[in-house]
């Protein structure tokens, strides 16, 4: 072998031993990182874990007050609506037991100023027809 075929070897085996020695640094550096990571991950699901329990315990509050709101609206929709329904029967009977017999009375007091004016008429009639008559007398030569 020649002189420069022993240092290409010589650099080719210092190169593949540099390489071999950078794969291990590589692995150990990867599995160092892996174990980082790991660890890492393990804290954090310890640390979120009271999160998520919390977040869980809210969200069933809150289904549970909007349950509970849904029913006191329903509640307060039927109140609503029975107020009405008794404002409309409270209208009606007013209506029934005031206004019709108002409204009956007012034409019984037409009727009576009605038949008023007529004898107001007739009254006024006779006192003119005897007017009439005692002129007519006074101008009775006879």
């Amino acid at each position: 072998m020649s002189f420069w075929a022993e240092v290409s070897l010589g650099v080719i085996a210092v190169a593949t031993m540099a390489m071999a020695l950078m794969q291990v640094g590589a692995a150990v550096c990867g599995w160092v990182l892996a174990r980082r990571i790991a660890r890492l991950v393990g804290q954090i699901e310890h640390e979120m874990k009271p999160l998520a329990d919390n977040l869980n315990a809210v969200a069933r509050d809150a289904a549970r007050a909007t349950a509970l709101a849904a029913v006191q609206v329903e509640r307060v929709d039927r109140l609503v609506g029975d107020l009405a329904e008794k404002i409309d029967e409270t209208a009606s009977t007013i209506q029934r037991a005031v206004i019709a017999p108002i409204r009956d009375g007012a034409a019984l007091m037409a009727g009576l100023r009605t038949v008023l004016e007529l004898f107001r008429e007739l009254s006024k009639g006779a006192r003119a027809a005897r007017a009439g008559r005692d002129e007519e007398d006074a101008l009775f030569i006879g």
